[in-house]
């Protein structure tokens, strides 16, 4: 089977519609449907009202993620093996792209990306636009839920850079530590989600909303290159990002990749970090370093 070259770090990990639509049409890509509401019901049931022709639903909390617990944030990153058992089970193989996207501008479905990008697999796109690009572009959909062959994709962790929390603390001091969260959230005005409110110290806001435009399409490169240059995140910089639970903040990364900074993911996030006690907090700032 054929697959659309390798991402590296400076290659544009999205996708356009018009050449999804041709690889749907050919038969040779495996789509993902990640659709996912924060705090309401997984995405299923948009997904069985239609989806891209083709598409596999992958239930976020089920396939990419484990369990929340104590110390672990909200979505600690699944385990390999059951991780990868999900992903043969949706068709995926190591010699085919993979697409996903999910509803919005991409937050949801990037997590996907970043766990199959991490796992090895070379070829791993994200839709620009999502869900209703493909709808506004008129192409076809389906309520069809197919059964697709089993593929043959195994967990080889390692492929992207991961932080944990100590290190997190470390860029945040030393380099250069990205909050994707929304800036009131970073400054601790307000906390809708977690009990405590403001951001780990040194780090800077950076919210994955600034990623795209408002109709959820990708900004340009150059964009987000002014962007990130603003914040110090250039590339040779130590980059590291975080949010929430560790799941938009991959959004951030693929925006990162876009500009040639191959910035690691601290996969815990706030949810993890504030876990302890004793890790500080800080209120209040946003502006760039």
């Amino acid at each position: 089977m054929s697959a659309l070259p390798t991402a590296e770090p400076s290659a544009d990990p999205l996708i356009t519609v018009p050449v999804l639509e041709r690889l749907v049409r050919d038969g040779d890509v495996t789509v993902l449907d990640v659709r996912y509401t924060l705090g309401g019901p997984p995405g299923r049931g948009d997904y069985d009202a239609g989806h891209v022709p083709g598409a596999v639903f992958v239930d976020l909390d089920a396939d990419l993620a484990d369990p929340p617990g104590a110390g672990r944030g909200r979505h600690p990153l699944p385990d390999g093996e059951r991780f990868a058992a999900a992903m043969r089970q949706a068709g995926v193989r190591r010699d085919r792209t993979v697409v996903v996207y999910d509803a919005a501008a991409g937050a949801a479905a990037a997590r996907a990306w970043w766990l199959l990008s991490y796992h090895g697999h070379p070829d791993v796109r994200l839709l620009d636009g999502g869900w209703a690009a493909w709808v506004a572009a008129g192409l076809p959909v389906s309520d069809v839920a197919p059964v697709p062959e089993e593929g043959d994709f195994a967990a080889d962790a390692g492929h992207l850079p991961l932080v944990d929390a100590d290190e997190a603390a470390r860029i945040g001091r030393e380099g250069v530590l990205l909050d994707a969260r929304a800036a009131e959230r970073y400054r601790g005005e307000v906390e809708p989600i977690d009990p405590v409110a403001g951001h780990v110290p040194g780090a800077r806001s950076a919210p994955t909303t600034e990623n795209v435009d408002a109709d959820g399409r990708w900004r340009s490169v150059k964009a987000l290159e002014e962007r990130f240059a603003g914040l110090g995140a250039v590339p040779g910089a130590e980059v590291a990002v975080y949010c929430g639970s560790g799941v938009t903040a991959a959004h951030e990364v693929i925006a990162l990749r876009r500009v040639g900074v191959d910035a690691a993911l601290y996969a815990g996030s706030w949810s993890e970090w504030i876990s302890d006690p004793a890790r500080p907090v800080e209120k209040g700032g946003g502006a760039p370093a």
